[in-house]
């Protein structure tokens, strides 16, 4: 089905920041798959961990044990603070569960018709809840009706949000950082405000980390560096650094709201899927990749802000990590063409802001390089448009 405007390249093969089309012509990634290739491409830890689970068990069904899914769902806990995981294959199924959990916690609470409070400019993925919960209209267009039961509110706007008054809401889904959104980042003391809030509320606080998670921000999680742990995250993308793996995490009362029966998943947390994940923790942990996405974060940001200092045109350069947005004063799609016919990938998300979200594995020298060649793009791109 024609569901994507796919860029006129095939890619045969990849190694670290680099992916090679079938002519042999060589592309430096600054999208990772959009956020999941974050060890890059062909890690050997991963190719290692598939091949020799592939020659083991795939998959057995969640009618049984999975040992590695319970070694996976005891790592993350450990990481995170939470109690228990849901394993599932995507980030809109994390989200799902998250909101079923939500739900249920409402129905504990003999609320018939339990609200969860969402964001203007989120993005949450794009089964029929997920989709109704995201802030974004476009993407709603032509599937009404939309499922009811979510509240939207401004990003960022604590006091807006305090304000509210409705006994019927149960939960926040909010996410640190909205990627799809145009990286907008609110301000440092938001996670900590709505955490308060729900506490005192008793809605849950759930965090959508599935563009944030596993270290792209400079932290294993974005929310750590406000130092609060939510009642419910989501995770997937970066997990399985291309293998489909999606997660759903839980503390507290939210961690017992889904019990046998209530919730599954045909392939979530199969053997093949976590053994890719526990690579990928193992990695992240030995190669201290979040304080590197940290380091890089700031090198690039510091390095475009410098690169495009009073070029008219350039709004701002923003980020956290390795999530970094460029936003310009105009709409600037063609510019992700541009770069590709240059060997240079980029994403372009709510029309003006260039993303990047390039693997945490990207060297000094690559990242300089990205800085020089895209920061060129960009000014030629907006002389041409004068």
């Amino acid at each position: 089905m024609p569901t994507y405007a796919r860029q006129p390249v095939t890619f045969t093969h990849g190694e670290g920041a680099w992916l090679f089309d079938a002519e042999g012509k060589r592309y430096l990634d600054a999208v990772s798959g959009v956020a999941v290739c974050s060890l890059g491409h062909a890690h050997p830890a991963v190719r290692k961990a598939l091949c020799d689970q592939a020659g083991r068990l795939i998959h057995s069904s969640n009618l049984y044990r999975i040992a590695l899914q319970e070694e996976l769902a005891a790592r993350l806990c450990r990481l995170s603070g939470m109690d228990n995981a849901f394993f599932c294959n995507s980030g809109a199924e994390a989200n799902e569960a998250a909101i079923k959990i939500a739900r249920r916690y409402g129905q504990h609470r003999g609320i018939a018709e339990p609200k969860i409070i969402v964001m203007e400019g989120s993005f949450h993925g794009r089964t029929l809840a997920t989709l109704s919960a995201t802030g974004n209209p476009k993407v709603q267009e032509g599937f009404a009706p939309l499922v009811g039961g979510f509240l939207r509110q401004p990003y960022g706007d604590f006091e807006a949000l305090a304000a509210m008054d409705d006994p019927e809401v149960v939960a926040i889904l909010v996410e640190p950082v909205q990627g799809e959104g145009g990286v907008r980042l609110p301000a440092p003391s938001y996670l900590g405000q709505l955490k308060a809030l729900c506490e005192q509320r008793r809605w849950l606080l759930m965090l959508d980390e599935v563009q944030t998670g596993m270290g792209r921000s400079g932290r294993m999680f974005a929310h750590q560096h406000a130092g609060i742990t939510p009642d419910v995250m989501s995770l997937a993308k970066a997990l399985g650094n291309g293998v489909p793996i999606g997660a759903c995490l839980a503390r507290g009362i939210a961690a017992e709201m889904l019990t046998p029966g209530k919730h599954g998943s045909t392939f979530g947390g199969n053997p093949l899927a976590c053994a890719a994940a526990l690579a990928v923790i193992d990695t992240l942990e030995l190669e201290a990749l979040p304080e590197r996405a940290a380091q890089l974060g700031c090198r690039l940001a510091e390095g475009f802000r410098t690169r495009l200092a009073n070029l008219p045109g350039v709004r701002q350069v923003r980020g956290l990590g390795l999530l970094i947005g460029i936003e310009l004063d105009r709409p600037c799609g063609e510019i992700v063409g541009i770069a590709l016919e240059q060997g240079l990938l980029v994403n372009v998300t709510a029309d003006k802001t260039v993303r990047l979200l390039p693997p945490l594995i990207l060297t000094d020298a690559e990242a300089d390089e990205l800085i020089y060649r895209l920061g060129a793009i960009i000014e030629a791109y907006l002389s041409s448009a004068r």
